[in-house]
């Protein structure tokens, strides 16, 4: 195990814990999980706590503690931390509240929360406002109330601002073994990624799982992702946030793609963190990683008795990145010789109840689907009541699906559509015997999923590091229309052939020059579909001088070479996360951005192989290829064209703040690519 600054505070051997009612509660806890180190109240009026002398301030102390619960008062909170960290304790817990987070109610909250950072030094703190952490490998916990943790030798950490979602995951029945569970609160000093990278290097620790309500430095994150990739630990997230007013608003189409939500989704995926969505679907990833850790691919089996449950598996893996695939015909006859004629062969399979409550078929087929190859194994079973029902021929299946992993060497999970359905002592037993006991149908293809996309991450070439820049302060401006497209074209990018006027007449006296048909576009218009300014395939100069007259446009005008229709239409965008900075979209364009839903995130910088990936994923990829008949689109243009438009945002990435081009028109292959409208805003 590598040193860490956090190592005294985490796994200490002296407690020190200040103040009264949670104080006590701290020092029950610890001996109720058989803390085998000392622990020393401090209070200034008790005698004894718990059996065990009590000290009247931190100077009385027999020396400096590992690890320190502060639960009094916030303004003494400061005082206290400061002494500790004087006398070279090895970090604290703030419980107290009334600072950052309560500004709206206390002026000097915020001030206040500064002071305890300061008065920390290089000391580590926990908090202010949270409950602190549960060590349950070593008993140790700082933790001033009741939890659902017991001891264990090996298991995942969990980590979360919020102290009663703690609370709540330690009360799960599900077999998950918790390692830690360790409370943020306003993170003054110390973030959930700190936390996360200390405890990556203990041993003991198979997993982590994060409950994030906003993510704050990017680089915790990167440097979070570095260490479990090196270790082989993976992490899941489970951050809130998707809801329409997590979104910023801004002037381009690219910003009602690219809310924060769906950069904080890309920029995981890039760095190899799984995401989720419910803290039940958290539960069952952490269960899947701790068994397996990331699976090596996609493809699940399962098998069930009921063809509604075989049903409800299939419909469960719509719109995930999994897949049920065929049996292999090498398993066919022996799942026929085993089950009958009366059992369909598929996958997935309804067995009948045919093995029912036969050890050795149900083993013999069980190891016959096990043996296809798949990456997870799941047999849908769900135990009766144990107080109304007889559940030993539950039990019987149960045993043969570990003797089927045992004889496969396959991954398998034992799926309970209800986690009440599944009873803790089971689940125990499965997982300890190498089976993931799973609990909800959504969840377990949600977990699979995600172990999938870790796998496929951490079996590519480490990501590139996040593009860190911070945006100057100037003001913001935005370019014309003409000004952009030259920018752009300086950088490689294709545009139409244009000319600029500040007239009727002169418009239609550079249509003539360039050449009809033209389009003609007026200048300084963020979104000129919508406000009229734009004017396509005009075939004369009274056609051109007519649509000048009618667009009233005091920036002037833009007329440029119509360009042939093209095979689609994409959006190439880039906008300011306030977290994650300046990201590249992509995405279905012109007409459809809003309303196709069809884009994909990537963060910078980038590379081509990204692009060439990013834009296979779009809907809109299959008209590029050739849909039906049609033309193919020019890929490799494409892909070259949004590479110069990613290298453009990455280059000025100091001044800019938004970047849009919509349409990129896709011509037909060999024809390149054209960006007929650009919009950018930068600082001055």
């Amino acid at each position: 195990m590598t040193s860490s600054p956090l190592d005294r505070l985490l796994r200490p051997q002296t407690i020190a814990v200040f103040g009264g009612r949670e104080a006590r509660r701290v020092i029950e806890q610890c001996d109720h999980m058989g803390f085998a180190g000392e622990i020393w109240p401090v209070h200034p009026k008790l005698d004894e706590v718990l059996g065990r002398p009590c000290y009247r301030s931190l100077s009385d102390l027999p020396g400096a503690p590992d690890a320190a619960f502060v639960g009094v008062n916030r303004t003494l909170t400061v005082d206290i931390v400061r002494g500790l960290s004087r006398a070279g304790a090895g970090g604290a817990v703030c419980y107290a509240s009334g600072f950052s987070e309560a500004t709206a109610e206390l002026a000097d909250g915020a001030e206040l929360q500064q002071a305890l950072v300061a008065a920390a030094g290089d000391m580590p703190i926990l908090g202010p406002n949270c409950y602190g952490f549960i060590n349950g490998l070593d008993g140790a916990l700082l933790w001033p109330d009741q939890h659902g943790m017991k001891r264990i030798e090996c298991g995942v950490a969990i980590l979360t601002q919020s102290s009663n979602i703690a609370i709540n995951l330690t009360m799960q029945t599900r077999g998950l073994p918790i390692a830690y569970v360790v409370t943020a609160g306003n993170q003054a000093q110390t973030s959930l990624a700190d936390v996360a990278c200390a405890l990556m290097d203990d041993p003991r620790v198979t997993a982590v799982g994060l409950h994030v309500e906003g993510f704050g430095d990017p680089s915790g994150l990167e440097r979070l992702a570095t260490i479990a990739r090196r270790l082989k630990k993976p992490v899941v997230v489970l951050k809130v946030g998707r809801s329409e007013q997590a979104r910023h608003a801004a002037v381009s189409h690219t910003a009602s793609l690219a809310g924060s939500d769906a950069v904080a989704d890309a920029v995981l995926a890039r760095l190899g963190i799984g995401r989720v969505h419910s803290l039940p679907a958290l539960l069952e990833t952490l269960k899947l990683l701790h068994v397996a850790g990331p699976l090596p691919g996609q493809s699940i089996s399962s098998m069930s008795c009921s063809g509604g449950e075989a049903s409800l598996m299939a419909d469960a893996a719509v719109g995930r990145d999994v897949e049920f695939p065929a049996l292999q015909p090498q398993q066919l006859p022996r799942l026929r010789r085993v089950l009958g004629e009366m059992v369909t062969l598929s996958n997935p399979l309804d067995y009948h109840t045919f093995v029912w409550g036969d050890f050795n078929r149900q083993t013999e087929a069980f190891s016959a689907m096990f043996a296809g190859g798949y990456a997870l194994n799941l047999v849908v079973l769900d135990f009766p009541r144990g107080d109304r029902c007889d559940a030993s021929e539950w039990a019987t299946t149960a045993d043969a699906v570990i003797a089927a992993a045992f004889a496969t060497g396959a991954l398998a999970g034992l799926l309970a559509t209800l986690p009440e359905n599944m009873p803790e002592p089971i689940a125990d037993r499965l997982m300890t015997n190498g089976i993931v006991a799973f609990s909800g149908i959504d969840e377990t293809i949600a977990a699979a999923e995600v172990a999938a996309g870790i796998g496929k991450a951490w079996n590519s070439p480490p990501p590139l590091p996040l593009l860190d820049v911070a945006p100057t302060a100037g003001e913001i401006e935005m370019l014309t229309e003409s000004e952009a497209k030259a920018e752009l074209a300086a950088c490689g990018l294709p545009v139409p052939w244009g000319l600029q006027a500040f007239s009727p007449r002169e418009a239609a006296e550079q249509a003539e020059r360039l050449g009809f048909p033209v389009v003609l576009k007026g200048l300084g218009i963020a979104h000129k579909t919508e406000a009229g300014a734009v004017a396509l395939n005009l075939r004369n100069s009274q056609a051109v001088s007519d649509a000048a007259a009618a667009m009233a446009c005091d920036a002037g005008y833009l007329v440029e070479k119509m360009v042939d229709p093209p095979v689609a239409e994409l959006i190439v965008g880039a906008t300011r996360d306030p977290v994650f900075g300046l990201s590249l979209t992509l995405g279905a364009g012109g007409i459809f951005v809003e309303l196709l839903e069809d884009s994909v995130i990537l963060p910078l910088p980038t590379t081509k192989t990204e692009i060439y990936a990013a834009i296979s994923r779009l809907k809109i990829a299959r008209l590029i290829h050739g849909y039906r008949g049609r033309p193919r689109g020019d890929l490799e243009a494409t892909v070259a064209a949004v590479a110069a438009t990613a290298e453009y945002v990455v280059t000025n990435a100091v001044r800019l703040e938004e970047l849009d081009l919509n349409p990129l028109m896709v011509l037909p292959e060999g024809l390149g690519v054209a960006a007929v409208d650009a919009l950018i805003r930068r600082r001055r």
